[in-house]
């Protein structure tokens, strides 16, 4: 956990004196998520949360890296034993590296890699953390709109591109066929 931390610190200092323009952020908002593929078939969505930092590197007069560092609640209801929902709840630091293009000064397009540290798993208060992967992998896609010059919101998707749960695939079959994270984001940011 503090090697994530100390990561994203050094690259948002990295990129405070190399850059153009650099500005920092907080952001938070709700999520709603699933896990899609493999056996977890009968999934419903899991309502959540997600906050967090980010810095806004501006590369050129339409373009900026936004690496971010989030604290997210994903996860998913499946159907348990007797026809009751059962929630897995997965606590996730996530950090994404996304390319923000302008279309306008006020809107923006977003897109880019994620990598997610699993911090905790639960399945009805249990604790299932070693039935699932510590490494999650992801692609974002999304857009926002800037209300001031400090104040945006946004909608951003996240495909998981990895299998959650701690098994290894054999061919590209079973890797399709396997669980993976799924997550709508939707998000208010303030820029400093």
């Amino acid at each position: 956990m503090k090697k994530i931390i100390l990561s994203a610190i050094a690259i948002m200092a990295f990129a405070f004196t190399n850059a153009q323009e650099t500005r920092f952020g907080v952001k938070g908002g709700l999520n709603i998520s699933s896990l899609v593929g493999g056996d977890v078939d009968d999934t419903k969505a899991l309502i959540g949360f997600q906050v967090g930092g980010f810095a806004e590197i501006k590369i050129i007069e339409r373009l900026s890296i936004q690496p971010e560092l989030l604290f997210s609640t994903q996860g998913t209801k499946v159907d348990g034993f007797g026809g009751q929902d059962e929630d897995w709840k997965l606590n996730y630091i996530n950090v994404p590296v996304l390319a923000k293009f302008y279309v306008t000064k006020q809107f923006t397009v977003e897109a880019g890699p994620q990598i997610g540290f699993l911090v905790s798993a639960k399945a009805d208060g249990n604790d299932v953390k070693d039935s699932f992967k510590s490494v999650d992998l992801g692609f974002n896609f999304g857009a926002g709109y800037n209300f001031t010059d400090n104040f945006s919101a946004g909608i951003r998707y996240t495909v998981g591109l990895s299998n959650v749960l701690d098994y290894n695939v054999d061919d590209f079959d079973e890797y399709y066929d396997s669980p993976k994270n799924s997550n709508l984001a939707l998000y208010a940011a303030y820029r400093f």
